[in-house]
């Protein structure tokens, strides 16, 4: 069985990358085919040496540093990979890899980290935060987005199996596209993070500071709490803005090596996270050090974390994104921290490792593939000699 599998863009080792790091792993002589690569030497070590078959976009004037610029011809570009010649394509998908174009007697997994945040539910946001909310530009890049809609939900019929990395990504996927999709949460290096009881009396935050993390939010939060210490570990292009709100007792170290926030994680009395997201793998590396989770009770965090009202809590969550929700769950946190123990946080991670990811999406592709092997997509209804023949499409044919 010859297998393809599609990834979005190659330029950094992030999560959608930890994925398809897994995907090679299960399938290490798939070939690999992204619409860009431009992965620095330093993090192309989880690409086992393969070639990367990348699209036209790859050769455009600033690609490298401009690929997002390039969005609105990404559905063209990733409808000419020539992918006639496989059995199996898995996509991993975040934006347009799930549009690749394969046929009758092709087996399409698409495991869907979300539909296009930026075009679908989300598009007020980004459009918002980006300035685009108004004038000629902004007006070109919402014409754009909505012939990005109208691509996307056509090209979600094409996909036998759609595979998502959260419950909550799969509602909307059923929002999206109306289309039922399978729960695999994606895999998290767990065992790099080592559980530790002995805490110190901080708390922690880390991500890139980009607006949508909220961390300014957490920063004002401990501004409203001069008793208790913060450590903010990331950087981005809210660093400057956040350090100029940010109280004495917020210490705001910018990027730090994985071994330091490892070693931050196992100190932290608890890890602030306030950002909605489709599944977050912060919370579930400080849980998998015996850290508590403060979170946002909105997206993966609600099933990444156990909160109080649950056997074997691991953590806090807050209704809304504001100051005062966020100090009202630092001190319940202090009022029932012994109700959260070390040894469940640690177990709780266990349920995310990639060893776990791997079994899951096998198994899952095999019994797609079973299933792809029963079914010929062909209703063929009882012969009447009086009647011309009647063959009722009922998906795919063969």
């Amino acid at each position: 069985m010859r297998v393809a599998i599609v990834h979005d863009w190659l330029v950094v080792y992030a999560g959608a990358e930890k994925v398809l790091e897994q995907l090679l792993e299960l399938y290490p002589d798939a070939d690999l085919f992204s619409v860009v690569d431009f992965l620095p030497e330093a993090e192309r070590l989880f690409l086992r040496n393969k070639q990367v078959r990348t699209s036209f976009i790859q050769r455009l004037p600033l690609a490298r540093r401009h690929y997002r610029h390039y969005l609105g011809l990404m559905p063209l570009a990733v409808e000419q990979f020539d992918l006639s010649a496989y059995d199996l394509v898995i996509s991993s998908s975040h934006a347009v890899a799930k549009g690749v174009i394969t046929g009758p007697d092709q087996l399409h997994v698409s495991y869907v980290h979300t539909p296009i945040r930026y075009a679908w539910d989300l598009q007020h946001q980004y459009l918002q935060s980006a300035g685009l909310n108004k004038g000629l530009a902004g007006a070109m890049v919402r014409w754009m987005l909505h012939r990005l809609r109208l691509w996307d939900a056509r090209t979600a019929n094409g996909i036998d199996s759609l595979v998502a990395n959260s419950r909550y990504v799969a509602k909307r996927i059923w929002k999206t596209y109306r289309r039922r999709a399978t729960v695999i949460y994606p895999p998290v290096q767990v065992e790099q993070f080592q559980l530790c009881e002995s805490k110190d009396n901080y708390y922690l935050t880390a991500s890139r500071l980009v607006p949508y993390k909220k961390v300014d939010l957490i920063v004002e939060a401990f501004g409203a709490m001069p008793d208790k210490k913060l450590i903010v570990i990331g950087d981005g292009p809210e660093f400057a803005r956040i350090r100029a709100k940010a109280a004495a007792n917020v210490e705001m170290l910018g990027h730090r090596p994985k071994d330091d926030l490892r070693r931050y994680m196992q100190k932290a009395r608890a890890f602030l996270f306030a950002a909605e997201e489709d599944f977050g793998i912060a919370p579930v590396e400080a849980q998998s050090c015996g850290t508590p989770v403060i979170a946002y009770a909105k997206g993966g965090a609600l099933e990444t974390v156990r909160g109080l009202d649950r056997p074997h809590p691991t953590g806090v969550f807050f209704r809304e994104q504001s100051v005062e929700a966020l100090v009202r769950a630092v001190r319940e946190f202090e009022r029932h921290a012994a109700a959260i123990s070390s040894r469940d946080c640690h177990l709780q991670a266990q349920r995310f490792s990639a060893a776990r990811f791997r079994e899951q999406f096998r198994r899952h592709v095999n019994e797609q593939i079973a299933k792809f092997d029963r079914e010929d997509g062909v209703d063929e209804r009882e012969w009447d000699d009086n009647a011309p023949e009647t063959i009722v499409a009922a998906g795919r044919f063969r």
